[in-house]
C-alpha cells in the first residue's frame, strides 16, 4: 500500500461525517482528497511536487529525461531520482523546463548524474513510491541514502528542508547543466556570502530561448562551495560557462554542440545535519529573484509556509463541493480540481517585471502568465475558469496582448519568454472572445483586444493565413496539417465575428462570419467526410479517413475526427451534412468505426471509442453534439461512460496527456452536468451529472447548485429538469443562468426519455 493511500484513509477517518457530507460552512481540508499520482503513469505527464495555484515555482522530483513520457520530468514507472528542479510542465506533449536542479546526498563529493542503467558513482539515487509523500503544496521523500527531503512553496519561492543522517558527510549539489529536454548555452553560479548563492541558466529548448535567474538563501552558514564545469573541478565560489548557442539551422542538421554547464557542491558549517534553504526565481535578474524572496518568504518557517500553501489550495478546491458516498469519485473530482490550477503559471516578479519574447524587460500592472497551452485549454479549462475565477480572465487577455506587442501576433503556445509555435490555429483569439462575450473585459481592453485579434487573424506570417485570404482555403499539398489549421482558424474567426457584432463593427463581423464557415469548404458531400484539398482545388486523392500520420494531413487526428470539428456552430455542420437524421447516424458511426490506421499514427490519439478519441482535445465537444439534433440521451450515455471508464484514481487515470488542465476540466464540467460546446460565448449543453449534488461557490457570493438525488451508476439518463423550481425543457443553460446563482434539478432514470430535448425549440442554438 502506498504512503499516500495510508494518509488518505487516515485523514478521511478523522474528517468523519464532514467528509461524507460536504456543505458550505464545513471546515474541510479538501487537499486530503487529492491524489497527485493520478496522471503520472501512462501518458498523463502531470507535474509532481510542491506549488500553489498558478504558481511560477513548481519544485519537485526529477528523473532522467528519456523522451515523451517524461515531459513533466517525472513518470510513475521510473526508479531513479536525480534531484529536485524548480520549474516543470504539467501534462504537455513536449518537454522543457526542469531548471535549477538540487540534490542532497552524503559521502564523497561527486557531481555525475549517471545513466538509467548505471548510477554508480553518481549523486543520483534509486527510489520507490513507498518512500514518497505527496499532497498539494508539499513533497517529501525518505531517500535510500538516509536523507529526508521535503519542500513546499509560495508563488515564486521554494522552501527546502533536508535532514541528513548522523555520522555522514552532507552535501547539496546545484546542477545548472541538467534540464528536462532543453540545452543550456550559458550558466552561472556564485557564492555571494556565507548564506547566499545566486546564478542563472540561459537555454534553448521547446521554447526557443529562455533565461532564468535564481537566488538560494540558507538558514545555516555555508562552509564551502566547490564549482565544476560539467563534472570537471573548476575551483571554488564562482563559475560561468558558455556554449555555442544552438540555432534553428543547427537543430535541423542535428548539429548540437557539446553542452556545458556549471555545477556546485555545497557543504555546511559545523557539519550541519538539519538544513533549510529557500530558492526564488525570476526571468529578469538575480536582484529580482531576491526581491521576490523578500516579498513572499521572509523566514524559514516550513510548517507555516506549508499551511499557507494548503490554505491557498483549499480556497480553490472548495469552489465546488460535491455530495457523494463514493470515495473514488471524490478523489477523482478533487484531483481534477487540483490539476485545473497548475497552469497557466505566473510569469512576472512581484514588481510586475518579466522578460518578454524580444528579450526586453517589461513591467506591467497585472499578473502576467506563461505556459499558455491555448489549443488545449480553450475548449474547457478557460470556459470553466470564466465560472470559477472570472476575475483572472482580463489578466489572461492582457498577457496575450502583451505578447502581441513583443512578437507581432497573439500567442499560439507561449512558454516563459518564448513562442513554441506548437499546434494549429490562433486559439488565444477564442479565449479573448469568450471573455468579452461574457462581460469580463473592460471596454478599453476589449477595443485593443479586438484590434489585435483581427491583426493576428490577417497576419501574413501566421501559417497559411495569406493563402486563406487569397484563395479561400489552405492547401494540403502546400502546408502540412492544412485542413486542421483552417478548421481551427474558423473557430477563432467565429469568436471575432461575434465580438465585432456585439461592438457594432459590421464590416469585421461580416468578413469573419464568412470565414468561420470554412467547414463547408472542406466537406466532401459525396464521400461524407472532411477531406483535404490541393492547391488547384481538387480533393486529395487516395484518401482514407481512418489514417493518421503525426504531422501529416491532420494535427493529431484523422479525417473521421475532423469531420466533426465545427464546435463554433454545430447546426451549420448538421446543415452541411444534410439533416438531423443524417448527422446523428454519422455521429453514431464515429463511436463505432474501426480504429486508427497508419504506421506512424499520432500517439496523441488515445482514449478511443471507435474513432472518438477522448485522450486528445479535438474530440472533446463531440459527445455534446447530440442535443443539437434532438437526441440528448445519447450525450448522457457517452458522458457517463467516459467519466467512469476513462478517468480513474490510478497513476494511469487520465486517458491522454493532461495538457495543462484541459483533460481535468472536461471531467469537472461534465461532472456538473453541462458543457460549453461553442467555445466563444456559447451555451452550456446538458449531459449527465456525476453526483447527487454539486454546489458551485461563485466569486460573486452566490451559489449554483446541481441536484440529482436519484443519480446512480444505473440512473444515467435525464428524465426531466427544473431550473430554479420551474419546469425546464431546454437542453442547455446560459452563462448568465449559472452566474446569477440558483438550482438546476435533474430527475434521473435508467432508461432514456427520448422526448427530453427532442423538440426543436428545446435544442441548443448558436448565435451568428
Amino acid at each position: 500500500m502506498k504512503l499516500f493511500t495510508r494518509l488518505f484513509v487516515a485523514v478521511a477517518l478523522i474528517a468523519g461525517f464532514a467528509a461524507c457530507n460536504q456543505t458550505e460552512g464545513n471546515d474541510v481540508d479538501y487537499t486530503a482528497y487529492v491524489n497527485p499520482y493520478i496522471g503520472t503513469g501512462e501518458h498523463g505527464h502531470v507535474f509532481v511536487g510542491a506549488n500553489v495555484p498558478f504558481g511560477a515555482i513548481q519544485v519537485g522530483p526529477q528523473n532522467i529525461y528519456k523522451g515523451w513520457d517524461w515531459c513533466s520530468g517525472y513518470h510513475y514507472s521510473d526508479s531513479i531520482l536525480i534531484g529536485f528542479s524548480h520549474t516543470h510542465l504539467s501534462g504537455t506533449g513536449c518537454a522543457d523546463l526542469g531548471d535549477i536542479l538540487v540534490m542532497p546526498y552524503v559521502g564523497e563529493v561527486r557531481t555525475a548524474r549517471g545513466e538509467q542503467d548505471n548510477i554508480e558513482g553518481a549523486a543520483s539515487i534509486y527510489y520507490n513510491h513507498d518512500q514518497e509523500e505527496l499532497a498539494p503544496g508539499y513533497y517529501k521523500i525518505a531517500m535510500e541514502n538516509g536523507v529526508t527531503a521535503e519542500m513546499t512553496a509560495t508563488e515564486r519561492v521554494a522552501l527546502h528542508h533536508y535532514t541528513f543522517p548522523a555520522d555522514t558527510t552532507a552535501h547539496i549539489l546545484f546542477n545548472l547543466l541538467e534540464g528536462n529536454g532543453c540545452k543550456a548555452y550559458a550558466t552561472h553560479i556564485k557564492k555571494v556570502d556565507e548564506y547566499t548563492v545566486e546564478g542563472y541558466r540561459y537555454l534553448n529548448g521547446w521554447a526557443p530561448t529562455r533565461k532564468i535567474f535564481f537566488v538560494a538563501k540558507f538558514q545555516e552558514p555555508i562552509a564551502e562551495m566547490l564549482v565544476f564545469s560539467n563534472d570537471e573541478p573548476a575551483g571554488t565560489e564562482s563559475l560561468t560557462t558558455e556554449t555555442q548557442k544552438v540555432t534553428e539551422e543547427d537543430l535541423d542538421k542535428g548539429n548540437i554542440p557539446t553542452q556545458n554547464g556549471a555545477k556546485a557542491v555545497i557543504t555546511m558549517k559545523d557539519d550541519a545535519k538539519d538544513v533549510s534553504f529557500k530558492v526564488a526565481i525570476s526571468s529578469v535578474s538575480c536582484e529580482n529573484a531576491q526581491m521576490n524572496m523578500d516579498a513572499e518568504l521572509a523566514d524559514f518557517d516550513f510548517a507555516k509556509t506549508r499551511q499557507q500553501a494548503i490554505d491557498k489550495w483549499n480556497k480553490k478546491l472548495s469552489q465546488i463541493t460535491v455530495d457523494t458516498d463514493d470515495e473514488v469519485e471524490r478523489e477523482k473530482f478533487y484531483t481534477a480540481m487540483y490539476h485545473l490550477y497548475i497552469c497557466p503559471q505566473l510569469f512576472c516578479d512581484v514588481n510586475g517585471e518579466f522578460r518578454g519574447m524580444d528579450d526586453q524587460v517589461r513591467k506591467v500592472d497585472f499578473n502576467n502568465y506563461s505556459c499558455l497551452s491555448q489549443w488545449d485549454v480553450y475548449r474547457t479549462q478557460m470556459p470553466l475558469l470564466t465560472i470559477l475565477n472570472p476575475d483572472v480572465m482580463q489578466d489572461f487577455v492582457k498577457t496575450y496582448m502583451s505578447i502581441f506587442d513583443q512578437n507581432g501576433k497573439l500567442p499560439i503556445w507561449a512558454l516563459q519568454g518564448g513562442e513554441t509555435e506548437c499546434m494549429p490555429g490562433y486559439s488565444s483569439i477564442i479565449i479573448m472572445a469568450d471573455a468579452y462575450l461574457k462581460g469580463l473585459l473592460s471596454d478599453e481592453v476589449a477595443e485593443e483586444a479586438l484590434e489585435k485579434m483581427v491583426a493576428s487573424a490577417k497576419y501574413d506570417k501566421q501559417k497559411g493565413v495569406t493563402m486563406l485570404m487569397e484563395t479561400g482555403f489552405i492547401a494540403d499539398d502546400k502546408i502540412r496539417e492544412a485542413t486542421s489549421i483552417a478548421l481551427e482558424y474558423a473557430v477563432g474567426d467565429a469568436g471575432i465575428a461575434l465580438m465585432a457584432k456585439k461592438m457594432g463593427k459590421e464590416d469585421i463581423y461580416q468578413y469573419f462570419k464568412e470565414r468561420s464557415k470554412a467547414y463547408a469548404t472542406y466537406y466532401d458531400k459525396e464521400m461524407g467526410f472532411i477531406r483535404p484539398k490541393n492547391a488547384d482545388g481538387s480533393w486529395m486523392a487516395d484518401y482514407e479517413p481512418r489514417f493518421s500520420q503525426h504531422g501529416g494531413h491532420f494535427c493529431e487526428g484523422t479525417g473521421w475526427q475532423y469531420t466533426f470539428f465545427n464546435p463554433q456552430n454545430p447546426e451549420f455542420m448538421i446543415q452541411t451534412m444534410g439533416d438531423d437524421a443524417t448527422f446523428c447516424q454519422k455521429l453514431d458511426a464515429l463511436f463505432e468505426a474501426e480504429g486508427v490506421t497508419g504506421e506512424h499514427a499520432s500517439a496523441d490519439i488515445s482514449g478511443l471509442i471507435g474513432q472518438y478519441a477522448h485522450g486528445n482535445e479535438p474530440s472533446h465537444p463531440f459527445i455534446y453534439y447530440y442535443p443539437y439534433a434532438g437526441e440528448q440521451w445519447k450525450t448522457a450515455k457517452w458522458v457517463r461512460f467516459v467519466q467512469k471508464d476513462f478517468y480513474t484514481n490510478k497513476p494511469e487515470g487520465i486517458i491522454g496527456n493532461e495538457d495543462c488542465g484541459q483533460m481535468s476540466a472536461w471531467y469537472i464540467m461534465s461532472s456538473l452536468g453541462f458543457y460549453q460546446v461553442s467555445p466563444s460565448g456559447g451555451k452550456f449543453v446538458i449531459g449527465s451529472p456525476t453526483f447527487k449534488k454539486s454546489t458551485v461557490h461563485l466569486t460573486n457570493g452566490k451559489t449554483f447548485t446541481v441536484s440529482a438525488p436519484e443519480n446512480s451508476d444505473e440512473n444515467i439518463y435525464v428524465q426531466s429538469v427544473k431550473l430554479n423550481g420551474k419546469d425546464y425543457t431546454k437542453t442547455w443553460i446560459t452563462y448568465e443562468d449559472i452566474m446569477k446563482g440558483g438550482t438546476l434539478e435533474f430527475v434521473m432514470g435508467p432508461e432514456p426519455n427520448k422526448e427530453y430535448g427532442a423538440a426543436k425549440e428545446d435544442r441548443p442554438t448558436t448565435e451568428e
